[in-house]
């Protein structure tokens, strides 16, 4: 992002790149045959008659998720805001629990040479050098993100860098990430980030991305370092150009993953207020696909490779309430699945396009923090500086929900206008975010808990409701029943009804072997006992919220029968001593069943050609049956409720909710045994991330996937 508060005058410019929405490419999809269309994904805001009935809202204990990184809440900081390093603003991201903040900020970070403090063609405030970032972040208690030069430097210069912060300077600054958004450099035809380099493919970035790694690792071998990638479902994700060997995501994991050590992600979801509040549904995919793609293309021990999410904002409300629900909600998502930071865009930015959402002024300004200027005509302005904007308020719920060392655990609730996030703590309170995204209705909820009994006292409620200036803190009600305001963020905080001590280790990280499509075998490192001897460990699935126990031994691993071939599954594992004691939750396992190793029918889907929203689908089906088919349906079900099959040939084409039919033409009817085949192919679109089937049936048949 680049969008910098202009010299000598606090009215921001426009920016010198293209909108987000300009990068896209929306090409027209071919002409569509007759389909069942699927239920549409789009959110209505209910009336206010629906409003009364409660939400049911489950919090899990025993569906335990990520544990809460130091590093978990972050911002940007960037070298065009003269307030960067001032007490001031030190001040108010420290009370707000920020522990990680990026700079030299955005795409300015690919025309920032640190030596000389400056910025070609891009404006350098006074007061924002290197030294005085350093100083504010180590006021506000934060870690450093530092982006080396990438579009304009070279590795000599990052590593001189690292040598000046880490053995002049000894700053011990431990995450240098390589560009910023490089994949907007012209080379998938969009451009707004610089790149001198004549090779702007993702192969050139990547090669180059070895030499930054191994001249700044040269300097100082605890350094980590990353590289940029692309959030999937989102452009230019899908797309391969020029020579690249495939699209940027995979092509950089190929040839840099055995170099990096965590991979750098920037998501604006885009739309209106409500459309940016639904798609943080998106998440759990797009984080599945990225470690799968990390898994895939990234080399031995790619586990090693964290995930950062450095750059979030919204397109509409970003200094009102939609933009304090939005983060909440997707800061909880993203860690709930393990992203070691999440980093808002950012301190201050400066007013832009100024409107009215959900009743209040909204500045355009993509900063959490006022930077008290006006329009250029001079007819609006900004409250002082340092006022905060609703996102420092959801920034600051975030500090008080989830504390470094807590273990998120799954909530959900049967509302999409109303999400639930969890945290365990390690005194036994447990804590409660509830979003209503409805922005006319108040809805009351009903919240059942798994493996927590809360405490008959009064839980800490914090609040922030639209409009707010502040977060009202107190003590009320009970810990099962509560109102939500229209527009709210609304944490709980609650002690357990009786302190149980004594209670047996954890398990270890469970890791899956043997995954068939109907089974797998699940390990796990051996737990501590505590007051009394471990009498079993019991295996979990996390069915949305619920948990459904998979089987229990006494031993440190189960082999699981009777799954579903192409299916996901999120497993935990928890301790039971002799007494009955139950431990905590293992972290997640998720992993995949496949298809059958063998069938007499083999299926191949293949992606052919995408255009960032959509692409050219190709179906191969093979019998290997001896007896030829005469007729033939097959049939899969979608991931997500954001795909669609909106043409085809060779083949009749329907899709009714998530599941696809397709059935034989005249033509192509008769498949011959013992290996004949046939082909169809669609036009195929997709809203969020891509998650391709891995599970076909033909006439009733399970096939195997080729």
């Amino acid at each position: 992002m680049q969008n910098p508060i202009s010299p000598g005058c606090p009215a921001l410019p426009s920016p010198s790149r293209p909108a987000r929405s300009a990068r896209r490419r929306w090409p027209a999809l071919a002409a569509s045959l007759l389909l069942v269309a699927a239920a549409s994904a789009t959110v209505s805001p209910p009336s206010a008659s629906a409003a009364t009935t409660p939400v049911a809202v489950t919090v899990n204990a025993r569906a335990g998720l990520a544990t809460v990184p130091d590093t978990a809440l972050g911002v940007n900081q960037a070298i065009w805001d003269q307030n960067l390093g001032t007490d001031e603003t030190s001040e108010k991201l420290r009370a707000a629990g920020v522990k990680m903040l990026r700079y030299p900020g955005g795409s300015y970070a690919d025309i920032y040479h640190w030596k000389t403090h400056t910025a070609p063609g891009g404006y350098v405030a006074p007061n924002t050098d290197f030294d005085t970032f350093m100083a504010g972040a180590r006021r506000v208690g934060a870690q450093p993100m530092i982006i080396a030069n990438y579009g304009t430097g070279t590795p000599a210069e990052a590593a001189d860098w690292v040598r000046y912060a880490n053995v002049t300077k000894g700053y011990g600054a431990k995450y240098w990430a390589v560009g910023n958004e490089n994949y907007g450099n012209g080379h998938y035809g969009s451009a707004w980030e610089s790149d001198d380099h004549p090779d702007k493919s993702a192969s050139q970035y990547a090669r180059l991305v070895v030499d930054y790694a191994d001249a700044m690792k040269a300097v100082d071998p605890t350094i980590k370092v990353g590289a940029v990638l692309t959030m999937p479902g989102n452009w230019p994700d899908g797309i391969t150009a020029g020579s690249d060997p495939g699209p940027w995501n995979s092509t950089v994991l190929s040839l840099a993953g055995p170099k990096i050590d965590f991979v750098d992600v920037h998501w604006y979801p885009g739309g209106s207020a409500a459309e940016s509040l639904e798609r943080t549904g998106h998440i759990d995919d797009a984080a599945h696909l990225l470690r799968q793609q990390i898994a895939r293309y990234a080399g031995p021990n790619s586990g090693r490779i964290g995930i950062s999410f450095t750059e979030l904002n919204v397109d509409t409300g970003r200094t009102t309430q939609p933009a304090a629900l939005f983060l909440a909600d997707a800061y909880s998502d993203l860690l709930e699945n393990g992203v070691f930071t999440v980093q808002w865009w950012n301190v201050h930015n400066g007013i832009g396009t100024v409107s009215q959402v959900a009743g209040h002024t909204d500045y355009g300004d993509f900063g959490i923090l006022s930077s008290g200027g006006c329009t250029a005509d001079g007819s609006v302005c900004e409250p002082p500086l340092n006022t905060p904007f609703a996102p420092y308020h959801g920034l600051s719920m975030m500090n008080l929900f989830a504390r470094s060392g807590d273990q998120l655990v799954r909530a959900g609730t049967d509302q999409p206008l109303v999400t639930a996030h969890a945290a365990r703590r390690g005194n036994g309170d447990l804590a409660v975010l509830l979003v209503n995204k409805d922005p006319d209705n108040e809805h009351p909820v009903t919240i059942d808990y798994a493996g927590f009994t809360p405490s008959g006292a009064a839980p800490t409620v914090h609040t922030h409701t639209n409009g707010a200036t502040a977060i009202a803190t107190g003590q009320s009600g009970s810990a099962t029943s509560r109102v939500l305001p229209p527009y709210s963020l609304t944490t709980l905080v609650l002690r357990p009804a009786d302190a149980v001590t004594g209670q047996p280790g954890t398990p270890g990280q469970p890791t899956a072997a043997a995954v068939t499509d109907r089974g797998a075998t699940i390990s796990w490192p051996a737990a501590t006992p505590g007051r009394s001897p471990i009498a079993k460990y019991e295996v979990y699935r996390q069915n949305g919220a619920v948990s459904e126990q998979l089987g229990e031994t006494s031993a440190t691993s189960l082999t699981v029968g009777n799954l579903v071939p192409g299916s996901r599954y999120t497993v935990n594992v928890l301790t039971r001593d002799t007494a009955g004691r139950v431990s905590w939750s293992s972290p997640p396992l998720t992993f995949t069943t496949g298809s059958p190793p063998t069938s007499s029918c083999g299926v191949r889907l293949t992606d052919t050609s995408n255009w960032g929203n959509g692409y050219v689908g190709a179906v191969d089906i093979v019998n290997n049956g001896a007896a030829p088919i005469d007729g033939w349906t097959l049939t899969w079900t979608w991931p997500t409720t954001w795909q669609q099959v909106n043409s085809g040939w060779s083949a009749n084409w329907e899709q009714v909710g998530r599941t696809v039919r397709v059935t034989s033409t005249a033509d192509n009817r008769q498949i011959a045994g013992g290996g004949g085949s046939t082909s169809a192919g669609f036009v195929g679109s997709y809203g969020g991330p891509n998650v391709l089937p891995t599970a076909f049936t033909l006439n009733g048949v399970v096939c195997t996937v080729l």
